[in-house]
């Protein structure tokens, strides 16, 4: 059996090393000049391998198709995938979240072990970029790359989205897909960074919030609400939350998007109308705008005052019932406005791409072209922040190598 992999990524990887190892003669075609450039920068070049939970838990963090991916988890879960690192040479370490690193916090001991492994097992590596598929009958039967054709029984396409351009990640897989006919869902950015609509966030650039409680409304109907961590920046918003609530902004243009801050999740609202109270006691001669330093961070402090609409040098033992409640309501629901997201050059992960309705989930294999399978980010699955992103290339990669590998010609 001889396999073509069209991208060096981390599906790609694991499906030209999985194919291998079941028998086939593998090629890898890779434009970079090195395989696992995407890799290398994930996880702020720690590499965030996967998640330490089970099948169940890395679904419930897939909000776009996760149904497509039982087969796949189940032929390579995270437990799998975890094994198979230590096996290869990676010592791996769970921290905060069940988000998995390897021990040395280096990706590059990760892209090492696919490499080293992929080699042992008579992988040939190709470095071209592939320009298009060879297809006769409706029969894939290679690939032209570098102006030459190179035949081959099966072709496995992993090129990833279109996110992080510069890792090789241009959106070639969509153009191979298209080519047999199949849907492409638009590509938008995923896990990326949101944009404001105003200038309140641009006012606490740099100020990083934990422990808030973030809530996404769409037409004013909630669609996301998580616990953790945001970053204010000049643009707007950012961090592990906002990252993992923008998965679920896909339809701007035709909805409206705000986002609620509760700065005070601990507390529900008697608890902390209490400790306004307290707070106001304590500081019962100062001005408003002076008494809030127990509270709130100094970089936010002015503009809450300004979105509570009381006076900020109003003393603090003048201000009535209604006013503290206006303060206490901008705590429990900071809004802002969204007006998009950032480029999905910024993005970590392209959300959309070929419709998984057209593809099997049991085998990976194209329902409209026999022997072309896809793997990795160029299928219209994502997830949030966590590991589960690579989670979904290696355990796609993992099925479309064994399928591609062991299955007999029809």
């Amino acid at each position: 059996m001889n396999i073509l992999v069209v991208g060096g990524g981390a599906a790609g990887l694991m499906a030209a090393g999985t194919a291998a190892e079941n028998g086939a003669r593998v090629t890898l075609f890779e434009t970079n000049e090195k395989v696992g450039r995407k890799l290398f920068i994930t996880g702020k070049g720690r590499c965030n391998v996967c998640n330490d939970c089970d099948a169940q838990t890395v679904l419930q963090n897939v909000p776009v198709n996760p149904r497509f991916l039982y087969s796949a988890l189940d032929c390579f879960s995270p437990a799998d995938v975890m094994a198979f690192f230590w096996a290869h040479g990676v010592p791996l370490k769970t921290e905060r979240g069940n988000r998995v690193f390897p021990v040395s916090d280096k990706s590059s001991d990760i892209i090492d072990a696919l490499f080293t492994w992929i080699k042992r097992l008579g992988v040939t590596i190709i470095q071209k970029t592939v320009e298009q598929l060879e297809i006769q009958h409706n029969r894939v039967t290679g690939v032209r790359a570098g102006g030459n054709t190179y035949a081959g029984d099966r072709v496995i396409v992993a090129t990833g989205g279109a996110s992080y351009p510069q890792t090789g990640s241009t959106g070639d897989g969509y153009r191979f897909a298209k080519q047999v006919g199949h849907t492409i869902v638009p590509p938008n950015p995923s896990l990326v960074p949101l944009v404001e609509a105003g200038e309140t966030c641009r006012e606490m650039m740099g100020l990083s919030l934990r422990n808030v409680q973030v809530t996404v409304f769409e037409n004013n109907k909630k669609i996301f609400s998580e616990f953790g961590e945001m970053l204010f920046t000049h643009f707007g918003l950012s961090g592990p939350l906002i990252l993992s609530a923008s998965a679920h902004m896909r339809h701007f243009g035709s909805k409206e998007y705000h986002v609620e801050i509760d700065l005070k999740p601990a507390l529900d609202e008697k608890m902390l109308d209490k400790r306004l109270l307290s707070d106001f006691d304590k500081h019962k001669n100062s001005d408003f705008i002076n008494a809030l330093g127990d509270l709130l961070p100094r970089k936010m402090i002015p503009v809450v005052v300004r979105l509570s609409k009381i006076d900020p040098h109003a003393k603090v033992n003048s201000i009535t019932k209604a006013q503290r409640a206006s303060l206490l309501h901008t705590l429990k629901h900071f809004s802002v406005a969204v007006s998009g997201k950032r480029p999905i050059a910024e993005a970590i992960v392209t959300t959309g791409g070929i419709s998984v309705r057209e593809v099997s989930p049991k085998t990976m294999e194209s329902k409209k072209c026999t022997g072309l399978y896809f793997a990795g980010e160029v299928l219209d699955v994502d997830a949030y922040t966590g590991g589960f992103n690579l989670q979904i290339a290696w355990s796609t990669g993992r099925l479309a190598g064994l399928s591609a590998a062991q299955e007999e010609e029809s």
